[in-house]
């Protein structure tokens, strides 16, 4: 218990020789690069395009009310993160943070969540190209996420900078495609405002249900996972300038850009959509095709498909860095931990990166409203940890540390914690068990493993340029 609540009181030194030491990550983005690889790590087309349609299903009209609901809870979140992501601007990103704050066990279970999240998320997102593919070529979901994984795995072996304006140029063909929707669908309207307040779906025989407050709990895992990524800002601190600024600002600048590119087009849909029948179908291509010509509809699905690329592209990118920061802070065995921490002739970590990136692949191929809900259940638990660690963020050697402070500390983070609490029990059974067993697997190797070896493995560094 102790591990969990108090951080050790002197980090424990590791000495290895100038061969093994991992080199570092160059700082060579500022705060613009930072926020074009965030927001299209959140890749509001994708999310909107990919993760949306599974809410019209089961909530109709309560969906865009619903992602509202888990926005705001995202706006404490994104308080918490960009606080402690300036306190503690580490590639390792959530489990550095709580890690350092919360103790060394509470860390490792941050990790486990952030690995979830990170290994899930691009599959998820990748298996949605297919159906934006249709206009030009029929693959199969799996087949079309797997290659698109691969795809994005060796971009993400390229230089960052490069990256970064390849993906900018993809944002903003995504945020077009979003913006074309938006117009079309308020063009289109064929309901007022006051629908969005009273959720309802409807069968194929036109038959409505309500959509009451329990459904949307149900579903908040699958809206808190829809803007998730703006949080992956935390993973590029090694890598922007001027860390204990810039984070807090890409962080909370891609929050709120995420949200307008998201909620926009979610309002225009739901007052556009022909009847409630076809919006609870969430076939929002077909809707396009309905509200224009099919010329236009195909340019909107195939804007679509590069924006899903694009995500895949930017996870990789950014994922890879928690297992280069997990293999620098000692988590595995020497010779995983060496490999996980090379670099290659353009500084990309590139064996995180495959391990990242083909695992994905192969991830398409598994059940995706399983994934999803995993996903949800990881995201909302990596929320309440990094809120809990928040209480601390103002103790001891941090306490007047530079960093960017929320306000209302510390009675928004206490009630983020219960917020999320309260919404992890009601999630999917099934992802809860599947998110637990792993959990625990993880804590025998902490109690087997890596405790009895505090002195040399899971030691949680930062760059020597942002120690407290």
């Amino acid at each position: 218990m102790t591990d969990t609540l108090r951080p050790p009181a002197t980090a424990p030194t590791v000495t290895v020789s100038a061969t093994e030491a991992p080199r570092k990550l160059n700082r060579s983005l500022g705060i613009v690069g930072g926020t074009l690889l965030t927001l299209s790590c959140v890749t509001p087309a994708s999310s909107l395009f990919v993760l949306v349609p599974t809410l019209f299903n089961t909530l109709g009209s309560a969906t865009a009310l619903t992602i509202g609901i888990g926005s705001i809870i995202c706006v404490a979140v994104a308080f918490a993160y960009s606080e402690l992501g300036t306190l503690i601007p580490s590639a390792g990103g959530e489990y550095a943070m709580v890690g350092t704050l919360a103790g060394r066990f509470a860390g490792w279970l941050v990790f486990i969540q952030s690995l979830l999240v990170v290994m899930i998320v691009p599959a998820v997102i990748a298996i949605g190209t297919a159906a934006y593919l249709a206009p030009i070529v029929h693959v199969s979901g799996p087949v079309a996420g797997a290659a698109v994984m691969l795809a994005a795995t060796v971009a993400g072996l390229l230089d960052l900078r490069a990256n970064a304006w390849i993906t900018g140029i993809f944002l903003v063909l995504e945020v077009i495609a979003a913006g074309v929707v938006s117009v079309l669908g308020f063009a289109h309207s064929q309901r007022g405002l006051g629908s969005l307040l009273h959720g309802a779906t409807a069968d194929a025989t036109g038959a409505t249900s309500p959509v009451g407050l329990t459904a949307m709990l149900g579903a908040m895992g699958v809206a808190l996972f829809v803007t998730q990524g703006f949080s992956t800002a935390i993973y590029l601190s090694e890598e922007l300038e001027n860390p204990r600024r810039n984070v807090a600002r890409t962080v909370l600048w891609t929050l709120g850009l995420s949200c307008v590119v998201i909620l926009v087009p979610v309002i225009a849909i739901t007052l556009g959509a022909p009847d409630l029948a076809t919006l609870t179908g969430g076939d929002i291509s077909s809707m396009v095709a309905g509200w224009s010509d099919s010329a236009l509809g195909t340019f909107i699905s195939l804007c679509i498909a590069l924006a899903i690329i694009n995500a895949g592209i930017v996870m990789v990118i950014q994922n890879s860095r928690v297992l280069f920061s997990s293999g620098r802070d000692k988590a595995w065995p020497e010779p995983v931990n060496k490999a996980f921490g090379t670099l290659n002739r353009f500084n990309a970590p590139w064996v995180s990166t495959l391990a990242v990136g083909v695992p994905g692949a192969a991830l398409c191929f598994a059940k995706l409203d399983l994934l999803m809900n995993i996903t949800g259940v990881s995201v909302a638990a990596l929320y309440l940890l990094v809120a809990v660690a928040a209480l601390f963020s103002r103790r001891g050697a941090h306490k007047d540390a530079p960093a960017w402070r929320q306000p209302l500390w510390p009675v928004l983070p206490a009630l983020l914690a219960g917020v999320l609490i309260y919404t992890m029990t009601q999630l999917d059974i099934t992802a809860l068990i599947w998110t637990g067993v792993i959990t625990a697997v993880a804590s025998l190797y902490w109690v087997f493993y890596l405790r009895p070896r505090q002195d040399t493995r899971w030691v949680i560094t930062l760059p020597e340029d942002e120690q407290v």
